[in-house]
Order: structure tokens, then sequence, then C-alpha cells
């Protein structure tokens, strides 16, 4: 059996805040809406959308976490809000692999080293949201 090899900054225990930009750009989701895009692309990438973290407290809110810079590279639409490098520091929080991490958690596994949510995939099921009118609740508008 071979083992994953995790990235560095994945904490061994516990989560820890990692700055964004450096080892990862983030995108955040909220509510249902952030769920929902989870689920399209998992269908899209076979059920391996890349890392992607889970807050169960509060907004609930879903982050893809994409290659550093990759955030840049596309508008994105209104309610997603965009963490990398920029002129005020920006923290994201990162579960470990397994144990008790909440109210954080990896919504298909932590990520292999490499390993990230395809920028312009995730980007097209936003939009794709847009288009289908899904609001922040999940409903149908």
């Amino acid at each position: 059996m071979t083992q994953k090899l995790t990235p560095n900054w994945v904490p061994q225990s516990g989560l820890q805040l990692r700055l964004a930009g450096v080892h990862f750009d983030a995108i955040r989701v909220g509510g249902i809406r952030g769920e929902a895009a989870l689920h399209h692309l998992s269908t899209l990438t076979d059920g391996h959308p890349g890392p992607v973290v889970r807050e169960v407290n509060g907004n609930r809110w879903t982050y893809f976490l994409l290659a550093p810079g990759d955030s840049t590279e596309d508008d994105w639409p209104p309610g997603v809000r965009r963490f990398s490098r920029s002129t005020r520091d920006e923290y994201i929080g990162v579960p470990a692999p397994e144990g008790n991490t909440y109210p954080l958690s990896w919504r298909c596994g932590a990520p292999e080293v490499g390993e990230f949510v395809d920028s312009e995939l995730l980007h097209g099921v936003l939009m794709a949201q847009l288009t289908e009118g899904v609001d922040d609740e999940g409903g149908h508008q």
C-alpha cells in the first residue's frame, strides 16, 4: 500500500492558518452554493476535484484551494471571494488530514503534494451557477 505524500503546509494535527498566495490561492463560496459547486466539480473530475476545505459553522464556507497565482487569472462572479497575494495579509485555516479539526475538514481528503483545484474548471462551474439562477441559499431564483 502506498501512502500519500501530504504537502508541508498541511499540519500534522489540529489546524493552522496559512498565508494566502504563498502555498495556495483560495476561492471561498458560502453555504449551499459552495456545496453545489463542489458537487458539480466532483462530477466533472470523477470525484477528485482537488483540495477543498469546508467550514461547518457560521456561514458554512467552502474553500477551493488553487495553485498560487491561479485565482488572479479570472474575474470571479459576485458572492465569491478570492484569497491570494495582495496588499494585505489574508489567512486561510488548513486542517490536518485526520483527527479533531473542528470546525474545518477536508471535503475530499487532504491533498497530495502538487494537487490543486483546476482554476478554469471551478470558474466555469461558478459562472454556470449564475446562468442557472442558483442563489446563496441553494434555491432557484
